[in-house]
């Protein structure tokens, strides 16, 4: 994957954020987290340039550049963060006014002909057949027409976490899926199983408000 475009723009977007959460939220002086933010950029940089490009109308692009700005963080701390620190501190540095901004404008299109066709086509892509850091998803519509579930039997983070040695961290990035729903306004987020935490699949029911 090439680093120029979308990877380069989440990082001058996030990285403030990023390096104020190590302050506030996981405890670092402001010089560790300053040496912190320093050493995750080339290791994002190197995590994204292994990455394969992904296909035309795969939409889970900007998840796994995601993953790996995450990753890059925690591979530069001296101390490995919890679950529950990591998912305060990922949750925060990712909720910043242009990540509201963009959930309030996705919420606008929910449960619109053109989002559950979306879905459809992407469910019918099955893009982790191809590339491993992607996401296979089948679309289940709830019979009363109360919303849909998505639910993913490949998953790319769960990939990447695996080959970073992060694994064990995955359920941090898994619960923004509410933060963001939540955000949002129109749609309540439901769950009962994660690949990340052993269930069969992850399903991302949206139920609707």
């Amino acid at each position: 994957m090439k680093y120029m475009g979308m990877p380069l723009g989440m990082w001058l977007l996030y990285r403030k954020s990023f390096r104020e959460r190590l302050v506030s939220v996981l405890g670092c002086t402001a010089l560790e987290a300053k040496e912190i933010t320093e050493k995750a950029k080339p290791r994002y940089r190197e995590i994204i340039e292994k990455l394969p490009e992904f296909e035309k109308g795969d939409r889970f692009q900007m998840n796994i550049v995601n993953c790996a700005l995450l990753c890059a963080f925690v591979l530069s701390m001296e101390r490995r963060p919890t679950v529950q620190q990591l998912t305060d501190f990922y949750a925060q540095a990712m909720m910043t006014a242009p990540t509201r901004w963009f959930c309030r404008m996705s919420a606008k299109r929910k449960f619109t002909d053109a989002d559950l066709q979306g879905m459809k086509d992407t469910a019918a892509l099955r893009a982790a057949d191809r590339n491993p850091y992607s996401w296979n998803m089948d679309y289940l519509p709830y019979p009363d027409g109360s919303g849909y579930e998505a639910r993913f039997t490949k998953c790319g983070i769960c990939t990447l976490m695996k080959e970073l040695g992060l694994f064990e961290l995955t359920p941090a990035m898994c619960h923004l899926d509410y933060t963001m729903s939540e955000a949002g306004g129109v749609s309540q987020f439901v769950r009962q199983y994660t690949l990340a935490s052993g269930g069969p699949y992850c399903d991302c029911g949206y139920k609707k408000k």
